[in-house]
């Protein structure tokens, strides 16, 4: 709810425009099954531990620590690169970044590295990552 507004930065928004937010429903295509199946999985795209850990938050988690509205089906998001936003998400915390960050906030200093642990080779429809080109399609910033 706070990250939709203008002046916060329109994260929401944002990710709901990229292809974070459709990362699972290309799981659900017959391409991605056949994926699957010719790199030896006998589970369908949308199964596969493999394909899951790039395609959706929460796949492998306690399903008694997601929150009620969660759904998988909404691809990678937002938790998957900032950490659980219950552990921080009380405004009083987030009104502070160094507090933040003390209660579960997860920042990068170089971005680019937590990308590259889906965006890479080991992908079977990877192609060459250009961090710079694609970190401006997903920025996100506060403003100032």
């Amino acid at each position: 709810m706070c990250h939709k507004s203008e002046k916060q930065g329109q994260q929401l928004k944002i990710w709901e425009g990229s292809k974070h937010a459709t990362a699972f429903e290309t799981l659900l295509t017959e391409e991605a099954d056949k994926i699957a199946k010719e790199k030896g999985y006998e589970t369908k795209a949308s199964e596969t531990e493999d394909c899951l850990k790039c395609h959706a938050s929460g796949f492998n988690v306690d399903a008694s620590l997601l929150g009620k509205n969660f759904k998988m089906e909404q691809g990678v998001q937002c938790e998957t690169c900032h950490g659980p936003g219950s552990d921080y998400k009380k405004k009083s915390v987030m009104k502070d970044r160094e507090k933040s960050i003390a209660n579960g906030l997860l920042v990068y200093e170089k971005p680019e590295e937590l990308c590259i642990t889906c965006h890479n080779a080991e992908s079977p429809t990877y192609v060459d990552f250009k961090f710079e080109e694609s970190w401006e399609k997903i920025v996100h910033t506060v403003p100032k």
